[in-house]
């Protein structure tokens, strides 16, 4: 399904983005991979190349909130692809900090990265699939798009606008045969909370207990593939209890408002965040 097809992954350095990276170089796809660090697109691209059957793959460093050179970023993926069959807009970053102790400016640098940024380059990708009469645009949200979770405010607000961005954009482009899909990613073992924000904008640098248990992140992307094939419009994927939140927001909403609660109160008494 996937051999030869143009495949664009941003957030391709590491994490959930490099899993997808090699699981679709598996599959025979032509890989565009972009980040900011392009000494670690290059590894994950040497990885790639070494197990797929095409000549080559394309590292095209980017950053996602640059909206000014965006259209340069998919002029150049185009000019080696021919087209973009896929874009998946995987960047992102979340924070561990409290609403109150938790600066403004921290909460627009994960609007920048998580929304903006996506949505800027999937305006400048969607033209071309429009013209080319199809295309995959994807988005890596969250259980935290679904859900609040205590001491992630702003990456649940994030993650929550992204999936009302993408639900609404499938119902514009249905009919161009241009296909949407939200991944819905529980706790995978990727850096994503090393990486956090703490409330000043510093980095977290920890590594979460619930990450550190949760889903691997090969297995993750195999589940993730496996719901592209199956044109599934939302992927849940992960294997703890909080996957059981989706259908407990659904069902029981104010059992899970005392659960995360609960969670916020145990956390702040053993001051494993602030």
């Amino acid at each position: 399904m996937f051999n030869r097809q143009i495949v664009w992954i941003t957030g391709a350095s590491s994490g959930i983005g490099e899993a997808l990276a090699l699981e679709f170089a598996a599959q025979g796809a032509r890989l565009i991979l972009s980040a900011r660090g392009e000494d670690a697109l290059q590894l994950v691209k040497a990885k790639c190349d070494a197990i797929s059957d095409n000549d080559s793959n394309l590292v095209l460093p980017m950053d996602i909130t640059d909206e000014a050179s965006l259209a340069n970023r998919v002029e150049l993926a185009k000019a080696w692809g021919g087209r973009i069959d896929m874009l998946i807009n995987n960047a992102g970053i979340t924070q561990r900090s409290s609403c109150l102790n938790t600066d403004m400016a921290t909460y627009r640098t994960i609007f920048e990265v998580d929304v903006f940024g996506q949505i800027a380059l999937t305006k400048a990708v969607l033209p071309g699939m429009i013209e080319q009469g199809s295309g995959h645009l994807a988005v890596t949200s969250s259980i935290s798009g679904k859900i609040g979770v205590p001491f992630r405010t702003g990456y649940c607000a994030a993650k929550h606008a992204m999936m009302g961005f993408f639900d609404a954009l499938r119902t514009e482009v249905d009919h161009q045969n241009i296909k949407i899909t939200t991944i819905i990613p529980g706790y995978i073992r990727t850096p994503i909370s090393a990486n956090a924000l703490s409330g000043d904008g510093s980095a977290y640098g920890r590594e979460d207990t619930e990450i550190r248990g949760g889903m691997d992140v090969s297995e993750c992307a195999k589940v993730i593939v496996k719901g592209f094939k199956s044109r599934k419009p939302e992927i849940s994927v992960g294997k703890g209890f909080e996957m059981n939140a989706l259908w407990i927001k659904r069902y029981f909403p104010n059992w899970l408002l005392k659960i995360a609660a609960r969670q916020y109160a145990k956390m702040a008494k053993n001051n494993d965040l602030i």
